[in-house]
Parts: C-alpha cells; structure tokens; sequence
C-alpha cells in the first residue's frame, strides 16, 4: 500500500510538468486549512510571470485526483487545498499490511554503522548511552527500509593504556571489569608519579605490538572480561551489537604501516602528518593529522583511516555512518578528507558524521554520580527500573518500561543538542515519554481482547475518526522524514501525536461491538509496535 502523501505528491507532480512543460516540485504538506496543501503555484506563477490562482486552477484541470480527495479548492492567493475521501480513508487503513505502507528503498546500499565505541577494561558509562542507543536506532529504520547493513563497534583496545594496564595487572588475569577498572585508576598514578613503571608500560606496548606471547595472553585476558561486560550491557539494552561485530583498534595493528606509506605524509617535528586541504589552525596555518608520532607510534587517525579503508574497500560500503560525539566532529572531517585525498573515499561512496551532543543532569551540567565521577551506564539502568517498578512490579515490564524511559528521552531529543537525563519527567505517564506510548498500546491490546465484534473496514463517519484515521496514514511521511535526517525527534513526535489522537478518538466513540472501530485499535497498535520497534524500544502487551 502506497502512502498517502507520495500518492498526493506524484499525482500533483504530473499535472503541474503539465501545465509548466517540466518538473515541478508540488511541495505536498499536511495544512491546519485542508488534509493537505500544495503552495507550488505561488512560486512557479513568478518564474512565469502569470497570475497564480489562475495556475493553480490550470493545474487542477490536469490532476488526476477524484479518487483519492473529497474536496479540492484554490485557496488564498494560489494554494491548493486538499480534503481526503472519508471512504478513501477507510479503505486505505484497512489495507495496511505490516509495513504500514512504508516501501523499502528502490536502491538498497551496504551501509556500516560504527557506533557505541567503549575503551576495553572499562565499564561503560554515561558517555556510551548516546552513541549506543543512536547507533542502534540508525541501523534499525535503515534494515527496515531495506539497506544491507554492517554493524561495526571501534573498541579502544590498544595502545599505552594497555601497556600500562598489562604491566599493573602483574601476572593477575582474573579481574573482574570492575577491578579492571580499579587496576587502571592506580596505573595511571604509577605510570605518572614512577618512571619506572612507565618505561616499562611503553616496552609493553611494543612487546604488545610485536605479539609477544606473554603480553598477548594478559591483553586477550583483558579483552575477554571487557567482552563479556559489554555483551551483557548490549542485551540488557536490546541493541543488536554482537561480538561478531566487535572490530577494536587492535585489529588494523598490522595494516598502519601500509596506511602510512599510502598517505602523502610529510614530516612534522619528527611526527609523520598529513595536511588536507582547506582545515587551518587558529593562526591561519595548515592543520596537521598525525598518524604517526616522533616515537613511531600510531594513534587515533591512523587506526581511523584504516577501518575507513577497511570499510570501503573489504566491507564494500557505499555508506559509512559515524555515531560519535560532536567534539569529534573536526577529528572525522580530517580523517574524511585525507581518505579522499589518498583516492579510497570516492563516490558514490561517502562518509558522514552523525554528531550528538552531552548527557546532563537537572542542574543543567554533565550528568555525574553522588560522588562526583561519571554514572555507570549499568547504575543509571537499574534506577531507571527501580523507578519503574511503580506502574508494574513485574521484572520484565519494568525492565522494559525503564530501559525504553531512558532510550526514548534520548531519542525524543534533537539529537545535535545536549539534554537533560531528568528520571521523573522521562518515567511520566503523561505527555511525550515512551511510558505514555508503552501504556497506549497496551490499552488498545486490552481493548482487543475484549472485544465483541470482527474488525471490519473503517467506515469514516465522527471527526475523531476521521482524525485518527489520517494520523495513521502519517506513519510512512514519519519514517522518510526520520531516515532522511537521522533525527528520530521527528518519529518520537508523530508518535507521541498519534498515541493522543487516539486518546480524543476513544473518550468520543464508542469502541465495544464496532468492528469499524475496532480495526482503527488494531491498526494504531501496531503502528505504535512498529514505531516503538525502530526505536529498539518494546512494546509490552500489558502495563
């Protein structure tokens, strides 16, 4: 089943190349006036000089539209104003299929999404929710439009912490993540204060990137405790990053030194740079990427630049997604623009950042602990469903009652701004949080269980029908919307619409025996399930 608004779109595109003799963009969008409004005329009467009621009539003269609207008007000063059939409407809602009338894409691309990121031998925090939940969200509405998508989370798990970390360890390779994460705290001290220790931190290092067997043993050690530790955080989550997917710095180790004679490095205080064009520094000078330091070590960029390569050339993207920070907006552009450089990142491939801004608490600063340090992503989880646990005691509601509070205050958030993580606002049972829509769609399940009659095909008679039976065929414009700018405050919003929409069409029909009424429950229930779905939140069958 097409939607509605693509329907509207083509047939109004075709009636104004008609009468303009090229295309036109009818610029379709929903109006407080009619269903739907077209303002096309105003700007095409300009280019051709004419009067733009007169056109817009013109161009009614060449629409094909009788079966789709009720009323179709020139308004104003050259708007065309579009009323849906009542019948229309009800036929279009019974025939949505279980894509709610959202075709898949007509090209599917290979797209990988690298996100969530932790730094092995650390518990995850706060600082990880954004990229996860995100990430996750991206990867779900682009699977479900059709793209082939490659799941790709870049663990720090190599370098001079790991020397330092190794040599702290001591022989002891039986740390849990917590006493991983202590171990860490007290080898930083010692790798400061002891100049010992650090000497011995750095031949580590090289000992680590040599494969010494010993060295290997206490990293794989480590690695394994962090798997576990992040595998348990990504189910308890519901994201679908798996072990399979890990690809940590550590495994582009045997490919920098290749990347480093692709580059057109030069030298820089005896570090090897390269300079892409058009990125200065504050004084007005060339802004270098180090991917090798004076001491021949590699950092960030140039294990970036190799999963780039990686991306492009073995895992065959057309699409790279980056889910990180906005502070590393600058970082990425450089890596981005020295891989086009180097001739890997060429069209139609291209990679793009998918910035986000910070967690904060109610008093408007980054959100921390009790104690002052960063919140356990892990502690943040279980208040969110000890809170939770007020609408339903059951562990597995409020498991996921609480984990959706958390990713749906992020979702519903423009994501390029930071916001503020406040539990009693996201876990309300009323206004924009997935506890409203949680309850909603358990509500109508509650309904359809109860009820006494066959669902049969809308008959569009009352003005909440009539309201309700629009917003659903809304969902389509929702989702394309959303995958065309990655922002999921639109999807969050058309829900959080439509779940109120139903709330004024039930408090003014009568449900109980009306099969016709009963097919617009079903049908906002499963649009919500669906849109909960894309989310990575869950949609429980009672509350």
């Amino acid at each position: 089943m097409a939607d509605i608004e693509q329907l509207l779109h083509a047939r109004l595109a075709r009636a104004f190349a008609a009468v303009a003799g090229g295309p036109v963009d009818p610029a379709v969008q929903r109006s407080q006036r009619a269903d739907y409004q077209s303002g096309a005329a105003l700007g095409l009467a300009r280019s051709l000089k004419t009067d733009p009621r007169a056109l817009a009539a013109k161009v009614l003269e060449h629409a094909d539209l009788d079966d789709l609207c009720g009323e179709i008007a020139v308004s104003g000063p050259g708007f065309i104003n579009l009323t849906l059939a009542d019948d229309m409407l009800g036929r279009m809602v019974a025939g949505l299929d279980d894509r709610l009338g959202v075709s898949t894409v007509d090209e599917p691309e290979t797209v990988v999404v690298d996100y969530s990121g932790p730094n092995a031998a650390k518990e995850m925090h706060v600082g990880h929710l954004r990229s996860t939940v995100i990430g996750d969200a991206v990867l779900r509405l682009l699977e479900f439009l059709g793209h082939r998508v490659i799941r790709q989370n870049h663990l720090g798990d190599w370098g001079t912490p790991f020397g330092m970390l190794i040599e702290q360890l001591a022989g002891d390779e039986r740390a849990g993540i917590k006493e991983l994460g202590e171990l860490y705290v007290q080898a930083r001290q010692r790798f400061d204060a002891e100049p010992g220790f650090r000497q011995r931190s750095r031949e580590r290092v090289v000992l680590l990137q040599a494969g010494d067997a010993d060295t290997l043993r206490l990293w794989r050690a480590v690695m394994e405790t962090s798997r576990r530790h992040f595998l348990a955080m990504y189910a308890r989550l519901g994201v679908r990053l798996q072990e399979a997917d890990f690809a940590g710095e550590s495994s582009y180790n045997a490919e920098l030194d290749g990347i480093v004679g692709d580059l057109d490095t030069s030298d820089s205080d005896g570090a090897a740079c390269v300079f892409p064009q058009g990125f200065t520094n504050r004084d007005g000078g060339p802004l270098p990427l180090i991917v090798r330091k004076r001491d021949g070590g590699y950092g960030y960029a140039a294990t970036d630049l190799a999963a780039l390569r990686h991306r492009i050339e073995d895992l065959k993207a057309t699409r790279i997604l980056y889910v990180i920070g906005e502070p590393q907006h600058l970082h990425l552009q450089l890596v981005f623009a020295a891989a086009r450089e180097a001739g890997w990142l060429v069209p139609p491939v291209r990679a793009e950042h998918i910035g986000f801004g910070s967690v904060l608490g109610t008093d408007g600063k980054l959100l921390r602990s009790r104690e002052g340090g960063t919140v356990k992503l892990s502690d943040l989880l279980d208040e969110a469903v000890e809170r939770a646990a007020v609408y339903n005691p059951d562990p597995s509601i409020s498991e996921a009652v609480g984990i959706g509070a958390v990713k749906y205050a992020d979702l519903s958030n423009d994501r390029a701004r930071d916001y503020v993580l406040d539990f009693d606002r996201m876990l309300a049972l009323k206004g924009n949080t997935s506890v409203y829509l949680q309850y909603a769609h358990a509500r109508i399940r509650s309904i359809l269980q109860e009820a006494n009659a066959e669902a049969t095909e809308p008959t569009i008679e009352h003005p909440a029908e009539r309201k309700l039976a629009l917003e659903l065929l809304r969902f389509p414009a929702a989702v394309r919307t959303t995958s065309q700018t990655l922002e999921f405050h639109h999807l969050t919003g058309y829900l959080f619409g439509l779940a109120a929409t139903f709330t004024g069409f039930y408090e003014h029909c009568r449900v109980r025996g009306n099969g016709s009424r009963l097919t617009l429950c079903e049908r906002t229930a499963r649009t919500l399930s669906t849109g909960l779905g894309l989310l990575g939140i869950a949609a429980p069958e009672r509350m």
